[in-house]
This record gives structure tokens, sequence and C-alpha cells, in this order.
């Protein structure tokens, strides 16, 4: 825990997605602190649809052995779709691309070298080195969209517990696309369905993309408003 108390704002705008972790367990005080908030957050009815499994130690290390396995046989299985053409050709696409390059530049590897991105992208099976993942679960209401707002809700706040405990985490959404192997390694039902992980621990400073940054578009880009003037006057 830092040692003097931070505003809001600054938590906000310092979380970042971390993608290199010491080994370092949290303590369980903690690790319940930043359950407790996440519990805080809203959801549609005050269902709290959330199902989440925090996976450790030699559990964790099975569970990791067992996702790259799966890769290595091809055995995927999502429970919710992702494809990169979904976000068309435009602005939506334009992000992901950049993002994409931003990382595999902090990593040294060449947009050619297809063995070196996929090795990168394996570390995400790894949970990135961090000692503990956070598995989140959903049961299906309807066509999943309002639970899927409410599970974006929780883990946002889980995000922010971390980083007002001067912890790290990073959400993957790779994890999602080997749902029946985390099911089946942690004795999950199959009406629980896996929306995405959050691999969370302390930071590693020395890591191969701890510099890496993305910022945020500019609000204009994202926010219209009617009837509030001077809201945006010289945002950026």
């Amino acid at each position: 825990m830092p040692d003097s108390p931070r505003s809001f704002t600054d938590i906000v705008r310092s979380r970042r997605s971390v993608r290199g972790f010491l080994p370092d367990p949290v303590p369980a005080a903690d690790i319940r602190a930043v359950l407790e908030d996440a519990q805080r957050a809203p959801s549609n009815c005050n269902t709290q649809p959330w199902q989440v499994h925090v996976v450790s130690g030699a559990h964790r290390d099975a569970l990791s052995a067992a996702l790259l396995q799966a890769d290595r046989d091809g055995r995927f299985s999502s429970d919710f779709s992702f494809d990169y053409a979904d976000f068309g050709d435009g602005l939506y696409l334009q992000r992901a691309q950049k993002q994409g390059a931003a990382y595999y530049q902090s990593l040294g590897v060449e947009r050619s070298d297809t063995q070196g991105r996929h090795a990168a992208a394996l570390r995400n099976l790894e949970f990135f080195g961090a000692p503990h993942v956070a598995l989140l679960f959903l049961p299906q209401f309807g066509d999943g969209v309002r639970v899927a707002g409410d599970m974006g809700m929780y883990a946002q706040t889980f995000l922010l517990a971390l980083e007002a405990r001067g912890l790290a985490g990073i959400p993957q959404t790779m994890l999602g696309s080997y749902a029946d192997v985390v099911r089946g390694s942690l004795d999950i039902k199959s009406d629980m369905k896996l929306l995405f992980g959050i691999s969370f621990g302390l930071a590693d400073p020395q890591g191969p993309a701890s510099a890496y940054r993305m910022g945020r578009a500019p609000l204009a880009e994202s926010v219209v408003l009617h009837g509030t003037p001077g809201v945006l006057d010289g945002a950026h």
C-alpha cells in the first residue's frame, strides 16, 4: 500500500496494463481488500453476476501449462467471439493496429518476425510472470450484453483497486480463447462463461515492456455534447 493517500484522478490516470511482473506473491490481506473494493461495482438490478476465480501458486502454474499445451494442440474454445475484422477498416482498427505496433516495438520484435510475435503473444498464457490471475466468469442472461457491461465495471474497479495499493494488472482477452481448458482445470460448470482474465501482482520495473505506454483519444473523438457548453473548449 502506498505510504500517502493518492487522489482518485492520480489513480485513474496512472493505471496501465502491465506486461511484466515480479514473482512475489501479493499478501492475502491485499488480495481480499481488492476483491472487497471490486465487489462494490454497480450491476444491472444489483444482480452482481460476476464469478471470479483467483488462481495462484501451484494451481496457477498448472493452469499456465494447460493453456500452453492447448495452444500447441490448436485447442481453442471461446465463449465470446473476437476477430480483428469486426473492427472494420476505420478508426477502431487503426487504434488496435497502433497499439500492437507500439507494443511489439517496445519488445524489439519486427512486424515481419512471425515467430517472435507468436512467442510474445504466448506470454499471455504465462500471465506475463504475474503470481496471480483472476478469471472473470458470468452467467448467460438474454443476449449477454448487460451482463458483460456489469463485468466491465467490476473489472475496472478491480484494476483501480490494484493501482491504489501500488499493484498492477492487465485484462487479457486472449485467456478467454481457452474457456474449456480453464473450466476443466478449475472444475467450473459449463454454464459459467469466461469473458477474460486479469493477471496481477507487482510490476517489474525492469521488464522488457516496462516503458511501454499507450495514450487515449482526445475527448472530441468520443464525446458529443448536447446543451453542455464549455466542456470541450481547449480539450486535448
